[in-house]
């Protein structure tokens, strides 16, 4: 009987990453049923340090996001709320933003670090300004999110106009 032991996923942050390279993982997919059921306007998750707030988030983007794969979900607790799953699991766009990597001298850096991680976001769909779904002020609010030299006011509302 061939039993090999699991890897330990020290320092992966992708729920993803975790569940497909058949690392071990402690299932807390049942934060999901906890917050749909329990919804708030907002939802603040603190913990100490190394404590999995990064991977919890990695999970929710995955179990919401349009282009997640329901498969890594298979066999948790998540998959027994098969209502829940049907309703919410791939339906959303989600934006994921981590400034969790910053680390700067100084705020000038810190800020040109914040823009770069921001950037990435409305990258990942850039298909947007092809088509017709936006408007033409929409759209050049869009590309303010992609330059280089992005305002302190375009940063600080960027998660405003990646919402709408």
């Amino acid at each position: 009987m061939d039993r090999r032991k699991k890897k330990l996923p020290i320092g992966i942050e992708n729920f993803e990453d975790i569940r497909k390279e058949d690392f071990y993982y402690v299932d807390k997919t049942g934060l999901i049923t906890e917050l749909l059921h329990n919804w708030g306007a907002v939802n603040l998750f603190t913990r100490p340090r190394r404590f999995g707030k990064t991977l919890n988030m990695s999970m929710l983007e995955h179990f919401f996001s349009l282009n997640g794969d329901k498969s890594i979900f298979e066999g948790l607790e998540i998959s027994k709320e098969t209502s829940v799953c049907e309703e919410y699991m791939g339906k959303y766009p989600v934006i994921s933003v981590s400034l969790k990597g910053i680390d700067a001298r100084n705020y000038e850096m810190a800020f040109q670090m914040a823009v770069q991680i921001i950037k990435r976001v409305p990258a990942k769909v850039q298909y947007l300004l092809e088509g017709d779904v936006l408007s033409e002020q929409d759209k050049a609010e869009y590309r303010k999110l992609l330059d280089d030299n992005m305002s302190e006011a375009v940063f600080c509302n960027s998660l405003r106009v990646l919402s709408e």
